[in-house]
């Protein structure tokens, strides 16, 4: 199996895809159809699908750093049009969310039931009213907290990917200048053993002269004292 940083960048992509179109269909294509708890539940099958392409894109991200810079400017467009899709059905399933809160909300006020012989009706029915809105601001709060919590953590993720690329950076350089200092020391141990054979010639030399002069002297020796 292959396992190069484009080709996990595909595998991971193509799978993203798949999750964006089953969530297109649930929010914009036949899933918009639907009403009641199916509506609902298709609403939830969103959210965890939004999840899952969520960490899908963290992934994106983490491949596209061990990409080589002559290929990386498809995959940095591939990876940035990625996002605007989360984002965008992010966006759109927190709208229908908001949509489908109320419609439960105002569901029996818009049917026109109400209660004809109290005589406080129409009061209590606006006091739930208020109720019920006061519910809906304050799921929508929550939503956006959870939005701004999911936003940090996409931030503190990246910051972690910045840190690890960093770290990869420095590993690389000390890698480098492990060879550089190899490189020298292969030299080094070049000159070293030149040296060695040119001090064992000269002692060789040296000792072939020592031995010249030994007989010289006596040679010379012999010719004064024996004859």
């Amino acid at each position: 199996m292959d396992q190069t940083p484009t080709a996990l960048f595909d595998s991971y992509e193509q799978d993203f895809r798949h999750i964006i179109n089953s969530i297109s269909d649930k929010l914009e294509g036949s899933g918009k159809n639907l009403l009641g708890e199916q509506r609902k539940a298709a609403l939830r099958k969103v959210e965890i699908e939004l999840d899952e392409a969520d960490d899908i894109v963290s992934q994106l991200e983490v491949e596209i750093q061990g990409i080589p810079q002559s290929v990386k400017a498809p995959y940095l467009a591939r990876l940035k049009q990625a996002k605007a899709d989360l984002t965008k059905y992010k966006k759109l399933s927190k709208d229908l969310h908001s949509q489908a809160a109320r419609s439960d909300l105002l569901g029996p006020y818009r049917s026109g039931i109400t209660s004809s012989d109290d005589p406080y009706g129409e009061q209590s029915d606006r006091t739930r009213l208020l109720k019920g809105t006061e519910v809906l601001n304050d799921g929508s709060r929550r939503i956006a907290e959870s939005t701004n919590l999911a936003l940090q953590t996409e931030e503190e993720g990246a910051d972690i990917l910045r840190t690890l690329r960093g770290q990869r950076e420095q590993i690389e350089n000390s890698r480098n200048m492990l060879q550089t200092a190899d490189t020298h020391i292969e030299r080094a141990s070049g000159t070293i053993k030149k040296m060695i054979r040119q001090a064992s010639k000269q002692r060789w030399l040296l000792s072939a002269i020592g031995v010249f002069f030994v007989v010289l002297v006596l040679t010379i020796l012999y010719f004064k004292l024996v004859r």
